[in-house]
């Protein structure tokens, strides 16, 4: 299916309109895939093998190899007990994520990366957010369930993977059966998301740069797109295109973020192509269009503005260009 191209002056509020684009591919809905290793006894031996991972962190690429267990904190700020900012009911997801009754959100404190435009600095920098037993993440995660959302969003979770899985271990004993959803940077380390597979419905990466230099520049890591691109194609592997049941709702698959940044800093071209060559039109792509200067961008020209209509639309007319048909688009006025 072709796209309905963008759309101009449709909201004159700065919250910007979702435009499905693509096909489906509706199916019939599978259970999430951490059951069967709950049941074999495996996502626990999984829970046991994150959390020594700790003795010597290497959860991501930064391999910061502190001792978490006893205390000590590396770059992202957290030790080895859960953090966490806030537990609740997200509605401004991708529609096949959000639905009509919201997606369960875990936001967790601290962060891999230090990106200076960071739009959620106070938990992913500031450290805002307070300790959580492995307990309690599960009733919390039980009780979204309860409240009707369609899955558990993990945010910003690469870090706290331990706790989190120690916790689906508890949750699934007391009957949680939603999707987990990966809610990623895209900075991630391929030994731990291989621990993950299987564990993992649904892959909410973010590709930022396509160029080390600006990486290392904005977000602290030259190294970002090296890694970034062998995640997505872990990721990929483990679970292919995005799937959606006979409701629309995401229950497996990957969906790729790309945050379109002023003057061309996050490198759609460059991106697109590597999507493309690499996985192929069925890849799903959400490109975003809602940065603003936050945090430390002011000083940081040209990320010391918002994106430009026209910077929008020739990222999106890439998608085009590149065969890139299935995902999502963001429409505001001109004025957003």
């Amino acid at each position: 299916m072709g796209s309905p191209g963008l759309k101009r002056g449709l909201d004159s509020s700065p919250e910007l309109r979702q435009e499905w684009r693509g096909e489906t591919g509706r199916r019939g809905k599978e259970a999430p895939g951490y059951l069967s290793l709950a049941a074999s006894g495996e996502l626990g031996r999984r829970a046991e093998t994150l959390r020594e991972m700790l003795r010597s962190c290497s959860l991501c690429p930064r391999h910061c190899r502190v001792d978490r267990l006893s205390g000590e904190t590396g770059a992202c700020g957290v030790d080895s007990r859960l953090r966490v900012a806030a537990v609740n009911v997200h509605r401004w997801e991708e529609p096949p994520i959000s639905g009509s009754r919201g997606s369960g959100t875990v936001f967790f404190t601290g962060c891999t990366l230090s990106c200076v435009f960071c739009q959620n600095y106070p938990i992913s920098q500031l450290g805002v957010g307070r300790s959580m037993e492995v307990e309690e993440l599960a009733q919390g995660m039980l009780d979204l369930q309860r409240k009707g959302v369609h899955n558990i969003n993990l945010v910003t979770a690469t870090h706290q993977m331990h706790g989190v899985v120690a916790a689906l271990v508890l949750a699934v004993e007391k009957g949680f059966r939603l999707p987990l959803v990966y809610n990623s940077s895209g900075y991630e380390d391929l030994e731990t998301l291989r621990i993950l597979d299987g564990i993992v419905d649904i892959y909410l990466p973010d590709m930022k740069y396509s160029d080390g230099a600006l990486a290392r520049r904005f977000s602290g890591r030259s190294d970002y797109v090296v890694h970034n691109r062998r995640a997505l194609l872990e990721m990929w592997h483990q679970v292919g295109p995005l799937q959606l049941d006979g409701e629309g709702l995401a229950y497996r698959g990957l969906l790729v973020r790309h945050l379109v940044l002023p003057g061309a800093i996050s490198g759609s071209r460059e991106s697109f192509a590597f999507l493309a060559s690499e996985m192929g039109p069925q890849v799903w792509i959400s490109l975003m269009m809602q940065y603003f200067p936050a945090h430390k961008a002011a000083g940081f020209p040209p990320l010391d503005r918002k994106v430009t209509l026209e910077e929008y639309e020739e990222a999106f007319g890439l998608l085009g260009h590149f065969g890139l048909e299935n995902g999502f688009v963001q429409s505001c006025s001109e004025s957003c």
